[in-house]
C-alpha cells in the first residue's frame, strides 16, 4: 500500500535544482517518502527521511549531477542505468521517478535492503522498469548480464574513489559515463583517483561542485569516461578492489590466485 503523500519539500527547491517534476513524479517521491518511513519502522534503511533530510540530503543530492538528463527527457527512452551499492534506494529510485522512460539496474549485497527497494519499487509502479539485483557489484560486473552494458553507472557513499572506479568502469557501454557521487574532494583524492584509472583505461572527464541548499554541505560529482575496452580481469575477486585499491604501494594486480578466485565467484 503506498501511502497518502504529504509533502514537506522546500517551495523553491526544484528552481534551486533546475528541473520540475510532473505532478505525478512529485507524488511519487511524497509517496517514496512514506514508503522509507514504513520501511524504517522494520529495517534501518537510512536516516534521511524527515524534512530536508529527505528533500535535500536525498533526492536533490541524488539528481542534482544527473541535471543535464532531466533536461533532455527525449533522449532517456534509451538510456539504462545501474546504482552500485543502492543501500536504502538512492541515487536510484530518485532517478527511475525523474526518468520515467529510462530502464534501471539497482545493485546491492544486503539481502533486506534489496527486498526493502524492490517492495518500494513495486509499490511506486516502477517494477517494468527497474531491476533490483542482490550481489556484490564485483560479481555484477563480470556477469553477461551487466558488463559493458549501461549509458551510466552510478555509486553514491560506497567506497573511496579507487574502489568505486573499479566497480564501476567495467559496467559501462561504449561512450557510457561513470558518475561518482563524493562530498569533499582534494588534489590528493584527484591524484589517487587518476592512478587507479590508468589500468581501468578511464579518464576523469570533469568534476563538479555544488553547496546544496539549506546549508546541507559541499557535494562533488566525478564523471569517469572510458578511454578503451576496460581489461577483463577488473573488476577483480570479491573483496580485493577493497583491500588493494587500483593505483596504492600495495596493489600488485590481479595475479594468477585472485584470477583463479573471480573465476570461481562467477
Amino acid at each position: 500500500m503506498v501511502p497518502t503523500p504529504c509533502s514537506d519539500a522546500p517551495h523553491d527547491l526544484w528552481q534551486q535544482l533546475g528541473w520540475q517534476p510532473s505532478p505525478a513524479q512529485q507524488q511519487q517521491l511524497e509517496a517514496l517518502q512514506g514508503l522509507l518511513r514504513q520501511w524504517n519502522s522494520r529495517l534501518n534503511l537510512t536516516r534521511l527521511v524527515e524534512g530536508d533530510d529527505y528533500w535535500i540530503a536525498q533526492v536533490f543530492d541524488s539528481l542534482w549531477p544527473l541535471l543535464p538528463l532531466l533536461q533532455t527527457p527525449e533522449a532517456e527512452g534509451s538510456l539504462e542505468l545501474i546504482d552500485v551499492g543502492t543501500g536504502g534506494g538512492f541515487p536510484g529510485l530518485a532517478a527511475a521517478i525523474a526518468m520515467p522512460r529510462a530502464r534501471l539496474t539497482l545493485v546491492d549485497s544486503v539481502g533486506r535492503k534489496v527486498e526493502a527497494v524492490r517492495a518500494m519499487a513495486q509499490a511506486l509502479g516502477l517494477e517494468e522498469r527497474l531491476q533490483v539485483r542482490c550481489e556484490r557489484v564485483e560479481r555484477s560486473g563480470q556477469s553477461r548480464d551487466c558488463r559493458g552494458r549501461f549509458q551510466w553507472a552510478l555509486a553514491r557513499a560506497v567506497a573511496s574513489a579507487p574502489v568505486v572506479a573499479e566497480y564501476l568502469v567495467p559496467l559501462l557501454a561504449e561512450g557510457g559515463r561513470a558518475l561518482l557521487y563524493r562530498g569533499q574532494w582534494s588534489e590528493a583524492d584527484q591524484s589517487a583517483l587518476e592512478q587507479a584509472l590508468g589500468p581501468l583505461r578511464a579518464r576523469i572527464e570533469r568534476c563538479e561542485r555544488l553547496e546544496l541548499p539549506a546549508g546541507r554541505g559541499l557535494r562533488h560529482a566525478l564523471i569517469l569516461a572510458p578511454t578503451g575496452p576496460c581489461p577483463r580481469q577488473y573488476p577483480r575477486a570479491v573483496g580485493l578492489p577493497a583491500k588493494q585499491p587500483l593505483g596504492t604501494a600495495t596493489q600488485h594486480g590481479p595475479g594468477k590466485n585472485s584470477t583463479k578466485k573471480m573465476r570461481a565467484d562467477q
